[in-house]
């Protein structure tokens, strides 16, 4: 693993490879207010191991990246695309494989319509269409929006109290499959211990912008991978239905009984499906 701070837009952003650089690249863009540590490393070895050459980084407001102050908007999701082709750039990297998680699949769309001679394929895992659809499509599980209320009492200063939120923030997301509860603390003590200033990444909760690239999945020319779980209370099964309704071309997999999440058992089917798609 090399980790590296990368200058991307006039701000600061922390980067992690794993595997050799000379074989095909695949970008891990990670969802909102989830630091590159939710791209479990085990996972990205294993990936890696596959022949590809494999990249995870901190979005704006998360982990070692630039941070703003709590509760201010200082970029769009257009803005987050960028970085994520300023990572390319900072590896050297002409094209690559992206594999986008929930708002980081959005992104993907974003970046394959923006940039298209940059993305050679475009996985995109517990996401939705990015654009005017969304508003039909079932909403977030209350249980979600009750958590994040609480961060309000958290004590940011108290590290045992950080770590159990971030924690159980990934419990009301999980399906039917048993809650990873060890892997979970362990990722939210590694987030805790890595991040600059953790209650900045709220601020994802004010993204905006990318309207130009509402409703055109239909123009993504690289070749797209769907893969959705079943119990998704986040962004529910329907939303991966609707990916697959607005990119015909795509290639579906379901994970059943899987929720908003990257479960461990889960990882072989996920692993595989990239490694026939990048191939």
């Amino acid at each position: 693993m090399s980790e590296q701070i990368v200058k991307i837009n006039k701000v600061d952003i922390c980067t992690e490879s794993f595997g050799n650089s000379k074989d095909p690249a695949v970008l891990l863009i990670m969802g909102a207010m989830s630091s590159l540590d939710w791209w479990d490393e085990d996972f990205c070895i294993r990936l890696a191991e596959q022949g590809r050459f494999v990249i995870r980084y901190d979005h704006r407001d998360l982990g070692r990246s630039t941070v703003y102050e709590p509760g201010t908007s200082n970029y769009t999701i257009t803005d987050l695309a960028d970085d994520a082709a300023g990572v390319l750039d900072a590896h050297s990297i002409e094209q690559a494989h992206i594999v986008g998680m929930s708002m980081g699949g959005m992104i993907g769309q974003i970046l394959a319509l923006r940039y298209p001679e940059r993305v050679t394929t475009l996985t995109l895992i517990a996401s939705s269409v990015f654009g005017t659809v969304m508003e039909e499509l079932p909403p977030m599980d209350q249980s979600i929006l009750d958590h994040h209320a609480k961060s309000a009492s958290v004590d940011w200063a108290n590290k045992e109290s950080v770590i159990a939120f971030l924690a159980d923030g990934w419990k009301t997301l999980a399906g039917s499959k048993p809650y990873e509860q060890e892997r979970m603390y362990k990722l939210a003590k590694r987030e805790a211990e890595r991040a600059k200033q953790l209650p900045s990444r709220f601020n994802h909760a004010m993204l905006a912008g990318g309207d130009e690239y509402y409703d055109r999945m239909g123009e993504i020319t690289a070749p797209v991978l769907i893969i959705h779980g079943t119990e998704d209370p986040a962004l529910p099964y329907e939303h991966g239905l609707a990916l697959a309704k607005a990119i015909p071309q795509a290639s579906f997999v379901t994970l059943e009984g899987s929720g908003h999440e990257i479960h461990r058992e889960d990882w072989d089917d996920i692993i595989d499906s990239v490694k026939k798609l990048t191939s």
